[in-house]
């Protein structure tokens, strides 16, 4: 069995269906989606309508969660000029959804168990399996990290919100975190812009010979494609968004 996990898509329709494209050409059919689908970029409804064609499993992310409620539930500070900003667009995104688009993702669910064969089984989650903010990354302290894990130490766990390929032991488990589709970023960056790179990121999971076997992907995606949607249109912040990703060109 092949499973591909993607997660932290953030509407980027043009990012998702390069993904999707190479999937099909492999006869990858299986997908979790690990959070983190619709607020933050241009193309939500035709995320929504993207999602609900592929049927599958949907972990419910931060970002999404905060797009339905307007509760920021993370610990990150923001200032007022930021925090009017995330506002409009948030409410432009929620103009561009109508009730069964909202309905759909308040249907996402806060983890997906899948069992592998054998004893393999996977757990996928967005931040942690108990908090969707939780900032799990390859720089966190052992003891901590495993902490969080603990009750999972022999599974495997996927985990997004971080934007970042990699994996981690448990004790005879792992966890990883596919990357962002919709928004791939270096994480080492100085200064307040970042520059968004031009492909998406995830991952493939398989059984070989009764083993879990994983593989971390990146597909380029037209660029320009997604520049010419933000042109179109009037989503607060596009000029920001232009810039990332003129920057990466």
């Amino acid at each position: 069995m092949k499973l591909a996990l993607l997660s932290d898509v953030h509407a980027n329709l043009v990012a998702l269906d390069a993904v999707l494209d190479e999937l099909r050409r492999e006869g990858i059919t299986q997908l979790v989606c690990l959070g983190d689908m619709i607020q933050g970029g241009v193309q939500p409804a035709q995320t929504v309508q993207r999602l609900r064609e592929l049927g599958c499993p949907i972990v419910m992310g931060n970002a999404d969660a905060w797009l339905l409620s307007g509760r920021m539930t993370g610990t990150e500070d923001f200032e007022d000029e930021r925090l009017a900003a995330l506002d409009a667009a948030r409410q432009w995104t929620l103009d561009q959804l109508d009730a069964q688009d909202r309905a759909f993702i308040g249907a996402f669910r806060p983890t997906v168990e899948i069992a592998l064969g054998g004893t393999h089984r996977l757990l996928a989650c967005h931040g942690s399996p108990t908090d969707f903010d939780q900032f799990l990354l390859p720089t966190t302290p052992e003891e901590e990290f495993q902490r969080h894990l603990a009750p999972w130490a022999d599974a495997i766990v996927a985990g997004g919100h971080m934007h970042l390929q990699f994996i981690r032991r448990l004790r005879d488990g792992f966890f990883f975190n596919p990357g962002s589709v919709g928004v791939a970023y270096r994480h080492a960056q100085a200064g307040p812009e970042i520059r968004l790179d031009p492909w998406a990121e995830y991952a493939v999971l398989r059984l070989h010979e009764g083993r879990p076997a994983l593989e971390f992907r990146r597909v380029p995606f037209d660029v320009e494609a997604l520049r010419a949607a933000w042109r179109r249109s009037d989503r607060p912040g596009a000029e920001r968004a232009l810039a990332q990703y003129d920057a990466s060109l």
